[in-house]
């Protein structure tokens, strides 16, 4: 496995790569996991479990620390549910850690640029678009695109979430976001 992830990603270790894996030697890998992290996310533990171990590295490490809270009958709960009675931040969802690291912003871009228009047509559409809607046949006069080319576009264009249809045949761009990127023509 770990010439796996040296083919593929990063080995870090402070070991020897011909050292066996000891239970004495997992408290200091995960302070270098902690340490390398923005936070420790703890999905379940016991009040005696190793993740606690690296929940208080990840604290002297100034990092944030995270738990998914559990049932209050579950000995693999209690762990996590006392994390977040001594101020661990409650996950419910991704976009609570995300807010908390304030890391939403990159998501949205992320996901931008996956929806950024791929095609010519797409580009040509989205410039004759504003937040106020158009009926395709005037989208086809401004464009100069054929009524079966804008159509395609539009319907692409709104699997990526950036047109919404607001009315029969009559499209707006979804936000103001989309408006902020700069559509060339090759």
């Amino acid at each position: 496995m770990a010439s796996q992830i040296a083919t593929k990603g990063a080995l870090i270790s402070e070991y020897p790569p011909t050292t066996q894996p000891r239970p004495e030697y997992f408290p200091r890998r995960n302070r270098i996991i902690s340490g390398l992290s923005l936070g420790t996310l703890v999905v379940e533990a016991g009040e005696g479990s190793g993740a606690l171990i690296t929940v208080q590295l990840a604290l002297e490490q100034n990092r944030e620390v995270f738990a998914i809270p559990g049932s209050i009958l579950s000995l693999a709960s209690k762990g996590t549910n006392k994390l977040i009675q001594e101020g661990a931040k409650l996950v419910r969802e991704t976009a609570d850690i995300l807010e908390e690291l304030n890391l939403k912003s990159v998501s949205n871009q992320m996901e931008m640029k996956d929806a950024v228009p791929t095609t010519t047509e797409e580009t040509l559409v989205l410039k004759n678009l504003k937040r106020e809607p158009r009926h395709v046949d005037d989208i086809c006069e401004s464009s100069g695109l054929p009524t079966h080319v804008v159509s395609s576009s539009l319907t692409t264009l709104e699997l990526k979430g950036l047109v919404k249809q607001v009315s029969s045949m009559n499209y707006a761009l979804t936000c103001e976001e989309q408006e902020k990127y700069r559509y060339s023509i090759a």
